[in-house]
């Protein structure tokens, strides 16, 4: 048995309070066993502007690829990532070896002066860099300025609370890991505004020909999660989901069933549906929604 385990992660704060989220959780299974966590800079972090230019390219490997290439050389032992930033499929050799309990997955709206997203005034401005985001805030509130942010979660607060934004759309799950449930205004439904495919999961990464750390992460997979997230990853892969695809999507499990609700944006028009379905069907829900919506475009 391994005496210690090495967990590869950004440095972002978002990164490490993951990842000591889920160090935390393997230590209480494995107490026996020492766990620590390596930094590790990818080409994200070095150079956001330049990436975020990059029309041609998802943003998804430059946040995963240095991690991964440390995982391949043996240096890391897993890697902690959102599963959103991942891209369909991993580098031959990689496996995710658990998908935890995931949080809450919608999207959230934070006002400067404590106003939700319907009651802010014509032609107030709204900060987002997400083009999924910027669609459905067009489609709720064709009025707003909506205006370029991006950074981390704190740089986004910041500016929000020091530049000219009424309010900023975030991901509920990252301000609730770093502690900054209370900054929340409002936490946005489905039909307000789809989430991201996979948002607020967890992926943790590990090499596949290592049973060892496959039976560590095993303890904290949750199985109903991932068939979800599966579902919903699927959804994104059939119509080219990357940070450039303006489209979203969600899960709800019921019993043995699934709804799985989604939007897709083309030509500046918002197709919305939904499908419910036995949740056994797995990524065929998600061909099921795609095929429905592809029908509604082409009437």
């Amino acid at each position: 048995m391994k005496k210690k385990i090495i967990i590869g992660s950004r440095g972002s704060i978002l990164a490490l309070a993951q990842s000591e989220m889920i160090k935390k959780r393997l230590e209480r299974n494995f107490p026996e066993i020492e766990f620590e966590i390596k930094v590790i800079v990818t080409s994200g972090d070095k150079d956001l502007v330049s990436n975020w230019n990059n029309s041609d390219t998802s943003l998804k490997s430059f946040f995963t690829k240095e991690i991964e290439q440390e995982l391949l050389d043996g240096v890391i032992d897993l890697a902690v990532h959102s599963m959103k930033d991942m891209p369909i499929v991993s580098p031959p050799g990689l496996i995710c070896g658990a998908t935890p309990d995931r949080e809450d997955n919608r999207d959230v709206f934070i006002s400067k002066l404590g106003v939700k997203l319907m009651d802010l005034p014509k032609g107030a401005t709204v900060g987002t860099s997400s083009l999924r985001r910027t669609m459905g805030l067009k489609n709720l509130r064709p009025d707003l300025n909506i205006k370029q942010l991006r950074g981390n979660i704190h740089t986004r607060l910041r500016k929000l609370d020091e530049e000219d934004y009424d309010g900023i759309l975030l991901a509920a799950a990252g301000l609730i890991r770093v502690g900054l449930e209370d900054r929340i205004t409002e936490y946005l439904d489905y039909d307000m505004m789809m989430p991201a495919p996979a948002q607020g999961a967890l992926y943790i990464q590990c090499r596949e020909e290592d049973p060892f750390i496959r039976e560590v992460l095993n303890s904290i997979h949750n199985e109903q999660i991932e068939k979800l997230v599966e579902i919903e990853r699927e959804f994104s892969k059939i119509f080219d989901g990357g940070c450039h695809t303006p489209m979203g999507c969600a899960t709800i499990a019921t019993g043995k069933k699934v709804l799985l609700k989604g939007v897709y944006c083309e030509n500046d028009i918002l197709y919305k549906d939904e499908v419910f379905e036995e949740i056994s069907e797995g990524k065929a829900i998600a061909q099921k929604l795609a095929k429905k919506i592809r029908e509604r475009i082409n009437d």
